[in-house]
């Protein structure tokens, strides 16, 4: 009996120094990133002289060196490019667009969806058809589309409190909306922006086509909501649109993903990864979608390696290129990571915004090692208000490694969802709308989630 409490006190007292140990770490890594913090001044320099970094551009790949470069002069174990082929689209001339109800003409902000075909030169005017779904086209037929402008109208839903949540629930209209539209003969599509917020400035994305390719573009939510009533309003004579732009789909072209590393002192083929993408859309220096993302990845690692901390793993910052249109080259890492036999025990995304931080999603995780991972590390994340750890998470630039690594644990990075979609893929989205303190809380929170991983595994 007293050899069972020596050995569960042995216990419990290692256990209590460990999170003594664990709890000193994380306030040294703060400490770290909100005193001398550079993730908000790299992302000055990235969004301010660089600026728009879409796949394919000269932008894109003045990133790609200026990324390497800055790597290097940190002094990381490895630092290195991985080749990846990417989409080349460009947009071309402003877009113009208005509707026309008879003699009037009411001027409207559009923007062109990323992978669209262009518009004839003289444009399209056509009467417009407003729907709510994607069901609702195979309902109303060829008979009624053919040769009309489709307008896919479907808001946000409010009662969503994590609004990445409306955004799923609305985004199939612009996923794959303009393609279902085709297949019932519509000459053009327009998308309600996927947004909450009621403005004029229209959010870009991707759209993805099948064999029949028609023109389509993001409205504002503000030029929607006109549309919208005035179609409701005004039987005869029909009311149409009018839209013209200038895209086109150029080669691929050779572009990279930029890594840098930490070799694991005990295990160096054993891999921990946290990253963001380096390309963002056209319209603006893509500062929240995701330079705060891959910012904050870099500032992972630097911040380890200032505070002296010699990771048991290997931990890697990685700037993905193309996730906009393509997902390239979270391709190519997963792939790369299979034909090099690499064992990557976890990887994090951020890709949701540099705002405050709430947690982590984890996928892959039992219910048993989330349930440990909660009652473990909820108390050290807590006072940081980093300790919201669920079961779901990820990101598009990660998920191909589920296939190449299936023993892997995906985690999404949780920050405060409010404003995020108020800026997606439009032109506010510059370094302004970026919040310093918050860019480093959410540093902070990933180099603790990292460590701990790093020393206790799940």
């Amino acid at each position: 009996m007293k050899l069972k409490l020596l050995l569960s006190f042995s216990i419990l007292l290692t256990a209590s120094i460990s999170q003594a140990q664990d709890s000193l770490t994380i306030r040294k890594i703060y400490d770290e990133a909100l005193v001398n913090g550079q993730a908000y001044d790299n992302l000055h320099y990235l969004c301010k002289n660089i600026g728009q970094r879409i796949s394919g551009s000269a932008n894109a790949q003045k990133a790609v060196d200026w990324s390497k470069k800055l790597m290097d002069s940190y002094g990381f174990d490895h630092v290195f490019l991985q080749e990846v082929m990417v989409p080349h689209w460009v947009r071309g001339d402003k877009e113009v667009a208005k509707i026309i109800d008879g003699d009037k003409e009411i001027a409207v902000p559009i923007v062109a969806l990323g992978m669209s075909v262009a518009t004839p030169k003289e444009g399209i005017t056509a009467e417009v058809i407003e729907v709510q779904s994607l069901a609702e086209l195979k309902t109303l037929g060829e008979s009624v589309i053919k040769g009309k402008i489709v307008f896919f109208n479907r808001p946000f839903d409010p009662r969503f409190i994590e609004t990445g949540r409306a955004y799923g629930t609305a985004g199939d209209q612009r996923f794959a909306g303009p393609a279902e539209a085709a297949k019932y003969g519509a000459v053009g599509a327009i998308v309600r922006s996927l947004t909450e917020i009621i403005d004029d400035y229209p959010h870009t994305g991707t759209t993805r086509y099948g064999d029949i390719k028609i023109p389509a573009a993001a409205i504002s939510t503000k030029g929607a909501n006109l549309l919208s009533s005035m179609l409701k309003l005004k039987k005869l004579p029909a009311v149409k649109f009018y839209f013209k732009q200038n895209c086109e789909q150029l080669p691929d072209v050779l572009s990279y993903n930029v890594i840098a590393e930490l070799k694991g002192t005990e295990n160096p083929n054993k891999f921990i990864t946290v990253g963001g993408h380096l390309d963002s859309w056209d319209l603006a220096e893509g500062a929240n979608d995701d330079g705060t993302g891959v910012m904050q990845s870099l500032e992972v690692l630097r911040i380890l390696k200032t505070i002296g901390y010699h990771p048991k793993n290997s931990i890697r910052a990685v700037f993905f290129m193309n996730e906009e249109n393509g997902d390239k080259g979270g391709e190519k890492y997963a792939e790369l990571a299979a034909k090099n036999k690499e064992e990557h025990i976890a990887a994090i995304e951020t890709d949701e915004g540099g705002f405050t931080p709430r947690g982590f999603g984890f996928t892959g995780l039992s219910a048993a090692a989330l349930k440990n991972v909660k009652q473990n590390w909820k108390p050290l994340l807590e006072p940081y208000d980093a300790d919201k750890l669920i079961a779901g998470g990820g990101g598009t630039d990660i998920e191909p490694l589920r296939t190449a690594v299936p023993s892997i644990i995906l985690i999404g990075y949780l920050p405060d969802s409010q404003r995020y979609f108020d800026l997606h893929h439009t032109a506010k989205d510059v370094f302004e709308n970026v919040n310093k303190r918050e860019l480093e809380l959410g540093s902070a929170a990933m180099a603790s989630l990292i460590y701990l991983i790093d020393q206790h595994g799940f």
